[in-house]
C-alpha cells in the first residue's frame, strides 16, 4: 500500500496508537512498527526511526498534562533516567550495527520471550489497587522519592513512595536498551520497573513512564536519524496523529481507577511480544 494514498489510515492508526500509548505509559510505537510493516511495506530499520518520533510526540502531548494532573513524578522519573538514557544511546547504536549483520530477528525472540514472562505477574496485581505496606529503601529515602496526587476515582489524596530503587534502575538501563534498539519507546518493562519494583501507583507508574519514554527516545533518535532511519514524510503525519491520541488519553487517564488502566496494559504487553516473536521468525 503506497503511503502516498494512505495518509488518512495512517493517520487514524496513529491517533488510536497515542490514545493507547498516553493511557498505558508504552508509546504509540507497540501500535505504530508494526502496521508501518505490515500494512505499509515500510521497511523494519525505517519503521523502528518513525517509532521514535511517535514516543517523543505522544510523551510531549500527554506529559504536560500529566504533570498539571500531579500525576508525573518527576523526582523519580528524572532519578531513574540515569540508567535508561545511556541503555537507549547503546541500543540506537546496536540497531545500526544488527541491521547490517542480520542478527536482529534472534532479538526480537528474546524480547518477546521476556515480554511474556512478565505477563503472569502483573495479572497476579490485577486486584490491586494501591499499593500496601510499602517500605521506602535507603536511596529512596536520602533522594526524597515520594509524592502525592488526588484520585479523582477514588476522591481522596493519595501518598506514595519508592522501594527497591536497586532493581528498578537495571531494569530501566534493560527498558533503555529495548527503546534504543526497537524503537517501542519500551514503556512496558518502565511501567514494570515503576509498579512492581518501586511500587508506585499504577496511574502514577503510567503517567511517569510516558514523561520518561520521551527522554529516553530523544535520546536514541538522534542517532536512528544520523543512520537515515528516520523518513519526515512518513514520521510527520504520524507524529501528528500519536499527539492528538495522546492528548485524549490524558484527558481520560485521571478518571480511570489504577485496576483498569492494569487491565488495559496486559492485552498490550501480550500483542507486543506476539509480534515481536511473530516479526523475529519472518513469519510476520
Amino acid at each position: 500500500m503506497q503511503l502516498e494514498l494512505a495518509l488518512p489510515l495512517l493517520m487514524l492508526l496513529a491517533i488510536v496508537a497515542g490514545l493507547v500509548g498516553a493511557l498505558t505509559g508504552l508509546g504509540g510505537g507497540v501500535i505504530v512498527i508494526p502496521a508501518l510493516v505490515l500494512l505499509f511495506g515500510v521497511p523494519i530499520s525505517d519503521a523502528i526511526g518513525v517509532g521514535a518520533v511517535t514516543i517523543l510526540a505522544s510523551s510531549s502531548a500527554a506529559g504536560a498534562a500529566y504533570v498539571r494532573e500531579h500525576l508525573t513524578d518527576l523526582r523519580i522519573g528524572m532519578f531513574l533516567e540515569i540508567a535508561t538514557v545511556p541503555g537507549a544511546l547503546i541500543g540506537a547504536s546496536t540497531t545500526v550495527i544488527l541491521t547490517h549483520a542480520s542478527l536482529e530477528p534472534v532479538l526480537l525472540i528474546a524480547l518477546g520471550v521476556v515480554l511474556l514472562l512478565i505477563v503472569p505477574g502483573t495479572i497476579s496485581r490485577r486486584h490491586v489497587e494501591l499499593p500496601e505496606g510499602v517500605q521506602p529503601d535507603a536511596r529512596s529515602r536520602r533522594l526524597g522519592l515520594r509524592g502525592r496526587y488526588h484520585d479523582n476515582v477514588l476522591d481522596r489524596d493519595v501518598d506514595y513512595a519508592a522501594d527497591r530503587t536497586s532493581p528498578a534502575l537495571g531494569v530501566m538501563f534493560g527498558a533503555g536498551l529495548v527503546s534504543g534498539m526497537f524503537g517501542i519507546g519500551a514503556g512496558v518493562f518502565k511501567v514494570l520497573a515503576l509498579e512492581k519494583y518501586l511500587r508506585l501507583p499504577m496511574k502514577v507508574a503510567t503517567a511517569t513512564s510516558n514523561f520518561m519514554i520521551g527522554v529516553t527516545a530523544a535520546a536514541g533518535a538522534g542517532i536512528l536519524f544520523a543512520a537515515g532511519f528516520i523518513d519526515p514524510l512518513v514520521a510527520a503525519p504520524v507524529a501528528l496523529g500519536t499527539a492528538l491520541g495522546a492528548f485524549g488519553g490524558s484527558r481520560l487517564l485521571p478518571h480511570l481507577r489504577n485496576q483498569t488502566v492494569r487491565w488495559v496494559f496486559i492485552p498490550f504487553i501480550v500483542l507486543l511480544a506476539v509480534e515481536s516473536i511473530l516479526r523475529g521468525l519472518g513469519i510476520a
